[in-house]
């Protein structure tokens, strides 16, 4: 399984809990697109998770953005990612960051809205905050490559279900 975070916004710790707290520990991959805000959320993510994947967002302290990429592609059982914490041009500027990578998915964050959307040749994916919706419903998101793509959850972090995807490659 393959989790998605994004926009923590802590200065403690990864504010995690329930079933985002289970999704991140049990996860083969966790995939972050930025935004933890300072280093003890950070190091808290890093102790919580097998393998973390992060990019830097644009309200992580000095100290975070030193040691993150602003961008990464990630190769993860036959499905490749490419992760970014905001582009300019909405969805047609993640679209295009998507395919100038040969991405099956781009993961974003910066809207704190848990989103999907099918670009034709690229899945965009926005696990929203789970931490900080600000005025959207908390989220984060589960995956599981098939043979044919992807199926996957957004859900709350109580475990309560956004909504449900399926992607073919």
């Amino acid at each position: 399984m393959i989790a998605l975070f994004s926009d923590t916004h802590s200065r403690q710790g990864h504010e995690l809990e329930n079933e985002a707290l289970a999704a991140a520990r049990e996860a083969d991959v966790v995939i972050h697109a930025g935004d933890f805000t300072s280093q003890a959320a950070l190091e808290a993510f890093r102790e919580e998770c097998s393998t973390l994947l992060a990019v830097h967002g644009n309200a992580d302290e000095p100290a975070v953005r030193e040691q993150l990429p602003a961008e990464r592609v990630v190769d993860e059982r036959g499905i490749r990612f490419a992760v970014t914490h905001r582009r300019d041009g909405g969805e047609t500027g993640l679209a295009m960051f998507g395919r100038a990578h040969d991405a099956d998915v781009v993961v974003s964050g910066h809207t704190h809205r848990p989103t999907i959307v099918d670009a034709g040749d690229v899945l965009l994916l926005n696990p929203g905050s789970h931490a900080q919706p600000r005025g959207n419903r908390p989220g984060f998101a589960i995956l599981e490559p098939t043979d044919e793509g992807i199926v996957g959850q957004l859900l709350e972090p109580d475990g309560t279900l956004i909504e449900p995807f399926e992607y073919e490659r």
